[in-house]
């Protein structure tokens, strides 16, 4: 988000609120809509020279399966260190159930150890960019006013070898030419992200044995849980590579709309935004919420894009009420037309020194896509919390985190789907109290656990947890894939030795 009319976002969760503001929106870019969120998206710059990306002119990455090099920034200072010992790398990939499609990633190698697992950071949007995340969140560098790059001491690479993926197709780097290769439901998204992993693993045999994690915010809390059930039944049926799957996370994500719209006007009272009658009179819309859900459950198609907008008026009277608020922060006022200021990344992402040393040439970056929004809106009331218990059973863990701070995709309601959702552990993990979660000594948050599911509330955090707590979200990552963000017996939480 930004505070400037020329400058694009990448926000993860861009859009989550930008339907809201704007029923009247519409899949056409010629079509009139509300003044109010043409400023939005024009402020996003999300009307690209192109709809979609177009489709490049290297005829090696036309033909090959996957394309990938080693690079460096030509601002990143690494005294000593050559692009091999770096292990910085950036590739397109050929999605085969396509058209024309090729999805672009970054992968960066562990500062720490080779032997460290393997993760997926999955932005959300739908259609936003994950070079957010990979620049102001929990990248390996983060970007300075002058757009030079600075080592990020709590980037999730000293803990990983991370992979940040351009997706769904038309999302940032990621390009084709044909129209039909956009994505609209979570099939087409799990099964181009699976398709992406086999490549991956085949270009990097060394990393199969190692433990593989699927990690992402916000709108990812559809995309995560659909690409974990996806990489298990790839696994179950033996269909290629065997993929070390050992858990996913989801923070302050999008996963159960039903229970979540429903914890708004909770969410919003007891932090101070709405007063007792508001409260009560915008009750008065989760019942219609509600049914249009179910229905959206059941029929689908056009009942789903109906539900959305039905459902929003609930979020859109609580910011009407609320005022100048951050509703990614709400201890912060919103400033500039979509609260945050994002611009240096476009203007980064921009030079050709940068371009040339990703090798993406002239490629427009596309850093929210109006497109790949409007063609997942039918998927957006969808609950995805249900593929989650099999997953549970087969002892895949699963990690929920919300930042406290965070309006939109707020902890109050993610606990509540995580607390309702039916496993056999579901009794226990009900049961089971908050203890700290300790940083330093000091207590950085609430943790909820037992047996392969946990639910951690992050203090003094907002929609993106590592951008805003960066030291608490790397202790969380590594504890938890040591299968050390856990209770003991007598309620205390294992630190790593």
């Amino acid at each position: 988000m930004v505070s400037s009319s020329s400058s694009s976002s990448s926000m993860s969760f861009m859009f989550l609120f930008l339907i809201s503001i704007s029923p009247s929106f519409s899949t056409s870019n010629h079509l009139p809509f509300s003044s109010t969120a043409e400023k939005l998206i024009r402020g996003l710059n999300l009307f690209p020279k192109d709809p979609i990306n177009t489709l490049h002119t290297d005829p090696h990455l036309l033909s090959a399966n996957i394309v990938e090099k080693r690079f460096t920034f030509p601002s990143l200072a690494a005294p000593g260190s050559s692009v091999e010992e770096l292990g910085h790398h950036t590739g397109y990939y050929r999605l085969p159930r396509s058209k024309a499609a090729r999805m672009f990633y970054f992968f960066f190698e562990s500062r720490s150890s080779k032997d460290d697992p393997v993760v997926i950071w999955l932005t959300g949007g739908p259609g936003c960019s994950s070079e957010l995340a990979l620049f102001y969140e929990n990248g390996p560098f983060h970007l300075t006013n002058n757009l030079s790059l600075v080592w990020n001491d709590y980037g999730w690479d000293k803990a990983s070898n991370i992979i940040f993926v351009d997706q769904p197709t038309g999302t940032g780097f990621s390009y084709t030419s044909d129209e039909s290769d956009i994505r609209h439901d979570e099939e087409g998204v799990s099964n181009d992200l699976y398709d992406f992993l086999q490549a991956f693993f085949k270009e990097h045999p060394q990393f199969t044995k190692n433990d593989f994690f699927i990690t992402g915010e916000s709108y990812a809390g559809h995309y995560i849980p659909a690409l974990a059930s996806r990489v298990h039944q790839g696994n179950k049926a033996k269909e290629g590579i065997h993929i070390n799957l050992k858990g996913f996370a989801i923070g302050n994500g999008l996963t159960n709309p039903e229970i979540q719209y429903q914890a708004y006007t909770d969410f919003a009272l007891d932090r101070g935004l709405i007063k007792k009658a508001d409260y009560d009179s915008i009750n008065k819309l989760v019942p219609a919420c509600e049914k249009a859900i179910k229905t959206c459950g059941t029929e689908g198609g056009e009942t789903c894009t109906t539900s959305l907008y039905v459902c929003n008026d609930i979020f859109t009277r609580i910011l009407s009420i609320a005022g100048d608020v951050n509703y990614y922060d709400i201890r912060k006022k919103c400033e500039g037309d979509l609260c945050y200021d994002f611009s240096n990344m476009e203007d980064f992402l921009n030079e050709n020194t940068v371009r040339n040393a990703l090798g993406v040439g002239d490629m427009d970056f596309v850093s929210c896509s109006s497109t790949v929004y409007n063609a997942m809106m039918q998927d957006w009331m969808r609950n995805l919390e249900v593929g989650i218990p099999a997953l549970l059973e087969d002892g895949i863990k699963v990690l929920v985190y919300a930042g406290e701070e965070d309006l939109i995709c707020n902890w109050l309601g993610n606990s509540r789907w995580v607390q309702a959702m039916e496993w056999s552990g579901q009794k226990e993990f009900g049961e089971s109290r908050a203890v700290p979660f300790l940083v330093d000594g000091a207590e950085a948050g609430t943790l909820k656990s037992h047996g392969p599911l946990a639910f951690l509330k992050v203090y003094e955090a907002g929609h993106m947890v590592p951008m805003d707590q960066p030291k608490a979200a790397l202790q969380m990552l590594s504890r938890w894939m040591q299968g050390k963000l856990t209770m003991t017996k007598s309620g205390d939480t294992v630190s790593p030795k």
